[in-house]
């Protein structure tokens, strides 16, 4: 997490005037004190529209407008799935037993709430994968909370400016999405990786140059576009063992690589995370730089003027 991203956790505002709304934020917070059921529901959704292990697409701007229509009916799925919520009688929830509106948008604030809505509780979602956050939030739907009454065909309206800065309660606001970092690299390196014919090809790419970053399992499905693309990284014929020439290892989620990615300060994988590095032997040129033993030797993160060498096997998992 950067400085720019503030730690993930709820935001205090006062609720002694709506009741009800303090029951929703509480059973909410309650499930989900960190918002990573939140997070994760988010980022799948993004996942899911993008598609990438069967299109290749990892930005937002390559989606249909169709697709693009359909998120805000994924977000209410994915979230519903996340937390279990109860179908609403009215509205899309039952939150501890009060109906709650579910709405997305690709801007912060501006939700489209339907007249149906007018009393009801919402919760409003917004997230970003450019930005690499997300914000969510209640309020209850008033008239003098709304724009003019005309609306668009359907008579849904958007919050006032005046609204969306003082009456939406955020439960979590500007916390960060799981990263994908396809958006984060130079065109250079988008263009190297995606260069091969081969999904396997383009795996050995993508190690190579992402080195001491998270890449998520939906990356790789980007990248190699394969049933089985996990089985990629893997050694016997996988990343591992086609870049462990060239010094560089793949770390995964199990409990013995997060104990070396810590051991020598790189970001540690979560489920289904993978963090790439090139090594080499500890020698005391290296000073106080953190090492790790494996296969009976020091080892640290390469330096831009150390030597290429093979790379140690990787402990078992």
């Amino acid at each position: 997490m950067t400085d720019s991203q503030p730690p993930l956790f709820p935001v205090a505002f006062d609720t002694s005037a709506d009741q009800q709304l303090e029951a929703v934020r509480d059973a909410i917070l309650a499930d989900d004190p960190h918002g990573e059921k939140f997070g994760l529901a988010l980022r799948r959704t993004f996942d899911m529209l993008l598609d990438g292990q069967h299109t290749g697409r990892f930005r937002w701007e390559e989606l249909h407008k169709t697709e693009k229509t359909h998120a805000g009916t994924l977000v209410e799925i994915n979230l519903q799935r996340a937390f279990g919520f109860a179908d609403g009688d009215e509205m899309d929830y039952s939150i501890a037993g009060i109906d709650v509106d579910c709405k997305y948008s690709q801007d912060l604030g501006k939700w489209m709430i339907p007249p149906e809505a007018m009393g009801h509780l919402c919760l409003g979602v917004w997230a970003s994968d450019r930005a690499g956050l997300w914000s969510a939030g209640l309020f209850r739907v008033a008239e003098d909370l709304l724009t003019k009454k005309e609306g668009n065909r359907d008579g849904k309206r958007n919050l006032t400016k005046a609204a969306r800065e003082a009456a939406v309660n955020w439960l979590f606001k500007d916390a960060p999405l799981q990263d994908n970092i396809l958006l984060r690299l130079p065109q250079k390196d988008i263009d190297a990786i995606f260069a091969s014919r081969y999904g396997t090809q383009r795996l050995h790419e993508l190690f190579r140059r992402t080195q001491g970053r998270i890449v998520s399992r939906s990356v790789v499905a980007t990248v190699a576009q394969q049933d089985d693309y996990m089985k990629r990284i893997r050694y016997n014929g996988g990343s591992r063992s086609a870049l462990r020439s060239e010094g560089i290892v793949i770390l995964g989620q199990y409990g013995s690589h997060q104990a070396v990615a810590a051991a020598l300060d790189l970001p540690v994988p979560g489920a289904g995370e993978s963090v790439s590095v090139r090594l080499t032997p500890w020698t005391a040129e290296h000073g106080d730089a953190p090492w790790v033993e494996l296969d009976e030797g020091k080892w640290t993160v390469a330096r831009d003027g150390d030597l290429e060498v093979e790379a140690p096997m990787l402990p078992e998992r």
